[in-house]
Formats: C-alpha cells, sequence, structure tokens
C-alpha cells in the first residue's frame, strides 16, 4: 500500500499499473500533475491467505484545494506478490482555517505550514 502511494506521489503510473490486479486494471493510467499528496494514514489492516484488505486514508491538495481520500483496498496475492483488486472509496473536501493543523500532518498550524504563501 505505501508503495502505491509513493507511486502516486512520483507519477509512476508503469508501478501502479504492474502492482494492479489484471482482473481489474484499466487499461491506462494518466497522470494528474495538479494533486499533491501530502499523507498517508494507515487506520487498518488485515490478510486472510491469499487475500487482503487495508483501510487508509489519503490527504492530498490541488492549487488551494484540500480532499481526502478513504478506502478499503482489497488486495489479492499471487505468486508471493500483493496486487491491488478493488476498493470502497469515499471522497471528503477539506477545508483547513489558518488556526488549524496543518491536513499534512506536520503537527504545525496551517498558516505555519502549508498555508503559509
Amino acid at each position: 500500500m505505501r508503495s502505491r502511494y509513493v507511486a502516486y506521489i512520483e507519477q509512476r503510473m508503469d508501478y501502479l499499473r504492474d502492482t494492479w490486479h489484471p482482473d481489474t486494471r484499466p487499461a491506462r493510467l494518466d497522470p494528474d500533475p495538479e494533486t499533491q499528496w501530502r499523507r498517508l494514514d494507515i487506520l487498518q489492516s488485515s490478510t486472510d491467505g491469499d487475500g487482503g484488505e487495508v483501510h487508509f486514508r489519503a490527504v492530498w491538495r490541488a492549487g488551494e484545494k484540500w480532499g481526502a481520500l478513504e478506502e478499503t483496498s482489497r488486495f489479492i496475492r499471487e505468486n508471493g506478490r500483493w496486487l491491488y483488486h478493488s476498493g470502497d472509496v469515499i471522497h471528503h473536501h477539506l477545508s483547513p482555517g489558518r488556526n488549524d493543523a496543518c491536513p499534512c500532518g506536520s503537527g504545525k498550524k496551517y498558516k505555519k505550514c502549508c498555508g503559509a504563501s
């Protein structure tokens, strides 16, 4: 899961395709240079034989907009390698105030961190 998150940050579409199960892999993946992934929190994970689930929350920024993608992802292990199969996604809009904790997870106030422009 974490390696796929880093691949989204680095716009490594080849790695994302390679780690996507062939039964559900999209025909193409296009990079999104506007979205900056800022934080990943793994909320829960479990395995059952060659299946697994990861519940995570990833915070993003696109210009002045902030949001979070929360997903329970399903993975299948094939030939010793975990492949993303599918997931249930919830999108959250974030509106950090100047004195709120920065959504990037730095522990600083928004005005002293990502909002300091």
